[in-house]
């Protein structure tokens, strides 16, 4: 078995997605040897920057071994092969806040990468919200004649699209926002259908004292994941104790404070529902500073898979959001989806389970 083999083999913290190995660049980084940001360089061949032929082969050879889906440029059988439709100009991506999580960012990958092949180049725009800033930056890109506008939000929420954007007869796109007349196509994630997911597999795993630590509750996403979370008790015959929900605001400090908060209670729970990484961070560190051991005294289930979850001890079981998958269904939609309709349906996209190692059965207690 050669080294790459090997050091795959011992590879921690990759996960599995419904029963499937799922691999990341990042994944395929640590055994080639190399950053992602080489990673990426070669699986998209990108030849912007010179990287050696050796280490190229180190990378595919890696992408190999770990059985990574590769781009679909390596897959191409020859070079007649139908290539995507395209439209003349380009595509703007308007976002109202960019910098303060990672997952615009994803969702803006997934809109690059969807239109590699199609010459059409992504401008980027982040408004902040900003009354003034952003129907300066419509107007501009409307202007310029752009072949679609991408509205996206950080927040899963319920927008007034702009009247601008309605006047236009520039196709509009909705990212992880929606409006109430579905004038336009939208796409957010299935908050639901993840939360009864995430709370199912501790049910699975023999729990019934499950407690969930949400985000703020006036947010889309966290009232969305704890009612899959309370379906799921319900389809389970688990009765909701209202003492097991504690309010956090996604930071890992609140995650502490709420796992502290949990462990003091009459009967603590054995398992705990974090509705983002960030707070299982924070419950990790409640837990370890009792003494406890995850996930034999306390099982924990995270939500959005961060790069963080594969490197915590133990790597964290997480709830995948699909914001990258969004990114390129806005852009399958901009080129290949229905024109004549006046109403869209909101589309939600499955939040997929990667299992690590921190869910077991619950230990006996005295």
């Amino acid at each position: 078995m050669n080294e790459q083999a090997n050091n795959a083999k011992q590879h921690r913290g990759v996960g599995k997605v419904a029963g499937r190995q799922r691999v990341t660049m990042q994944d395929i980084a640590r055994v080639a040897g190399c950053s992602q940001t080489t990673v990426s360089l070669v699986l998209n061949r990108n030849d912007s920057v010179k990287i050696s032929e050796e280490t190229k082969k180190r990378v595919l050879d890696a992408a190999k071994t770990l059985g990574y889906s590769m781009p679909a440029q390596f897959s191409k059988s020859n070079s007649t092969e139908r290539r995507p439709a395209t439209l003349d100009g380009t595509i703007a991506f308007v976002v109202d806040d960019l910098a303060s999580s990672p997952e615009m960012v994803n969702a803006f990958n997934g809109v690059k990468q969807a239109v590699r092949d199609t010459g059409n180049l992504v401008l980027l725009a982040e408004t902040q919200n900003d009354p003034e800033v952003e129907p300066t930056t419509l107007r501009f890109f409307l202007n310029q004649k752009v072949a679609g506008i991408i509205y996206a939000t950080v927040f899963t929420r319920h927008v007034e699209v702009p009247e601008i954007l309605k006047q236009s007869s520039t196709p509009v796109l909705l990212l992880n926002c929606f409006s109430d007349d579905l004038s336009f196509p939208a796409v957010i994630p299935g908050e639901i259908a993840a939360g009864h997911t995430a709370t199912n597999a501790l049910i699975k795993a023999g729990h019934r004292r499950i407690a969930t630590i949400t985000g703020e509750p006036f947010m889309e996403c966290a009232a969305g994941r704890t009612t899959g979370y309370r379906n799921a008790l319900a389809s389970a015959d688990i009765p909701f104790d209202e003492d097991l929900v504690v309010e956090g605001n996604w930071l890992p400090s609140s995650g502490y404070a709420a796992t502290r908060e949990l462990l003091e209670l009459p009967s603590p729970p054995t398992a705990i529902f974090c509705q983002n990484d960030r707070m299982a961070i924070g419950c990790y560190e409640a837990l370890k500073e009792r003494g406890m051991s995850i996930p034999y005294d306390m099982s924990v289930i995270g939500f959005d898979d961060d790069e963080t979850a594969r490197h915590l001890s133990p790597p964290l079981t997480s709830m995948i959001l699909p914001t990258r998958a969004m990114g390129r269904w806005v852009i399958e939609q901009l080129f290949h989806g229905p024109t004549e309709d006046q109403r869209h349906p909101l589309v939600k996209l499955e939040c997929e389970l990667v299992e690590r190692d921190s869910i077991t059965g619950p230990s006996p207690r005295d």
